[in-house]
């Protein structure tokens, strides 16, 4: 029997060495995981986006491509990205790299050992969630803060450059959707660009590594959260696991093969002045299977003060404070993620 108070190094080592053995308690997430919508009705109409139509020479197809983008920020904040650009070997070769990075001897991956510091270039450890209950998350995980400059661990070999390469790729499609989405607010393309230093951002680069839980029912891979930044990028081994909050409800995703799935994140509902929302999501367990997840978040510069853009303050009122990004993250950090989300906390109040 495991204790209750144990604290695990590694969740993959964990599950490897016990089996079917009951989990620690600290793990126990608490949460109803069963609150799921109808997976076929709901799932089936999760917005798709077409990259080569976003960014087509001809007008009528981008104008039309850049009403279904603002739709789909409106409606679902979420959606999946087809023909982006971004070779399916090369996605391929990261998510291999990837499962590769976590199946290093704990002795190799020490060098890279999560301390506690959230902005550290590298960070690798469990899930751990801040508050005083201690609960931890079924999740082994890598972070890398890649930009402004690019760092990544040297093992195994060939994923520094597998994992600058493709950084490099989601920035550049990051750019245009966000020119898309500045263009569906009646924005100039560039607006949010410009105002927010985009082009001299940061990013965050995270490999997840979900192993089977002898108790699925009882734990989470990750929490209901929104994210940080501006637009989150997401790929998988084929394993599902993902859920996204829509109308109240849990909906399964299954992405389309070769898509990015991508959710709008805090900073972009608070330049939008709150007309496109984050969204909740979480990860969910299965008690067969290894999922892996590769996550980019790209967003605004760390010293940059972010809220509306002036423009949409022109006929509407400020919903948000600006707060300084990396001020922002920190807040982020040490709110509870099942107790709503941080950007709540700079939102003006209904009187002001």
């Amino acid at each position: 029997m495991v204790s209750a108070s144990s604290n695990i190094s590694s969740i993959k080592a964990f599950a490897e060495s016990n089996g079917a053995s009951p989990i620690p308690s600290n793990y126990h997430s608490f949460a109803d995981i069963n609150d799921v919508a109808d997976a076929d009705g709901l799932a089936a109409s999760i917005p798709v986006i077409d990259f080569s139509f976003l960014t087509s020479d001809d007008p009528q197809i981008h104008t039309k491509t850049v009403d279904e983008l603002g739709k789909a920020c409106a409606e679902w904040g979420f959606f999946m990205l087809i023909n982006h650009g971004i070779s399916e070997s090369l996605m391929e070769e990261l998510m291999k790299k990837s499962r590769e990075f976590h199946d290093l001897p704990m002795e190799e991956k020490k060098e890279f050992c999560d301390n506690g510091d959230p902005f550290s270039p590298i960070r690798h450890g469990t899930s751990f969630h801040p508050p005083a209950e201690n609960v931890h998350y079924w999740r082994d995980f890598l972070k890398v803060l890649t930009s402004p400059k690019f760092n990544f661990p040297h093992k195994p070999p060939g994923f520094r450059e597998v994992g600058f390469e493709y950084s490099q790729k989601i920035t550049g499609v990051a750019r245009k959707l966000i020119q898309g989405i500045s263009e569906s607010l009646g924005l100039e393309p560039n607006s949010i660009i410009d105002f927010s230093g985009f082009d001299s951002g940061s990013q965050i680069f995270a490999v997840n590594l979900y192993p089977p839980c002898p108790q699925p029912h009882l734990a989470l891979g990750l929490p209901s959260h929104s994210d940080v930044g501006f637009l989150t990028f997401l790929i998988q081994n084929g394993i599902g696991g993902l859920q996204v909050k829509h109308e109240g409800k849990w909906v399964n995703v299954n992405p389309i093969s070769n898509c990015l799935v991508v959710n709008i994140g805090d900073q972009l509902e608070a330049v939008s002045n709150g007309n496109y929302s984050s969204v909740l999501h979480r990860a969910i367990l299965n008690n067969k299977d290894t999922r892996v997840s590769v996550v980019v978040v790209n967003g605004p510069a760390l010293d940059n003060e972010i809220g509306p853009v002036p423009k949409l303050l022109e006929k509407e009122k400020p919903l948000f404070k600006s707060i300084k990004y990396s001020d922002y993250f920190l807040l982020q950090q040490k709110s509870r993620l099942s107790d709503g989300r941080a950007l709540d906390q700079t939102r003006y109040s209904a009187e002001q």
